[in-house]
């Protein structure tokens, strides 16, 4: 099996999940996505299975794997627990990152403030966040983040997509972030990941509203 194939399965899944071309409650049948890939069922299957882990698809009837209907207090639930695990590695690494590690925030920061594609910023954006919790130094907290980040990162890069000034928004709220992590200032870092965390979930349940 081609993991690159599960892999092209999973983000084209995912991408329509999030931009809301598959609806909650949709099927998901390997026997069809296997043939619209034109793949065996085996990478289909574990594209689901990492669906069904980043929480955007679930067992239906008779263990049918069908399109995740995510309740809105749940994607509140979801967001609250990653803002404040990653504002407590946020303020770990304003007390923690070298200074190499800041200049290459500072890098990366600068880099998403001349961006104006949604897509190439959601990148920068993940980049932004993985040196902010790589200089927290913390493995647990980190690999906790990690599973909230596979839950959380698509919507939030949906965000960049369809809501016109998120993405300054969130140029804006890098930069308090960095500044605050530049300043060795852990409370306010902390502070300002958790505001930066619940913006972009607001930004989604606007979205989401939009959508009926």
């Amino acid at each position: 099996m081609s993991t690159r194939t599960a892999e092209t399965i999973y983000t084209t899944l995912v991408d329509d999940i999030i931009a809301g071309r598959m609806a909650p409650g949709a099927p998901l049948v390997e026997t069809t996505l296997a043939e619209q890939f034109g793949v065996s069922r085996t990478p289909v299957r574990e594209a689901l299975q990492r669906l069904e882990q980043a929480n955007l698809a679930e067992r239906g009837a008779r263990r049918a794997v069908v399109v995740r209907r995510m309740a809105p207090e749940d994607l509140a639930e979801l967001f609250e627990a990653a803002g404040e695990i990653e504002s407590g590695l946020a303020a770990l690494a304003a007390q923690r990152m070298s200074e190499i590690e800041r200049r290459r925030l500072v890098a990366v920061l600068d880099e998403g403030e001349g961006c104006d594609d949604p897509v190439v910023y959601a990148e920068v954006n993940a980049r932004f966040h993985d040196i902010i919790k790589t200089g927290a130094r913390n493995a647990m907290l980190a690999a906790t983040l990690e599973d909230m980040n596979l839950r959380t990162l698509s919507w939030r890069a949906a965000n960049f997509h369809e809501d016109s000034g998120r993405l300054a928004a969130s140029k804006a709220e890098h930069r308090a972030i960095a500044e605050a992590i530049l300043a060795h200032d852990a409370e306010t870092t902390r502070r300002q990941m958790r505001s930066h965390v619940a913006a972009a979930f607001m930004a989604l349940s606007d979205t989401l509203s939009r959508r009926g």
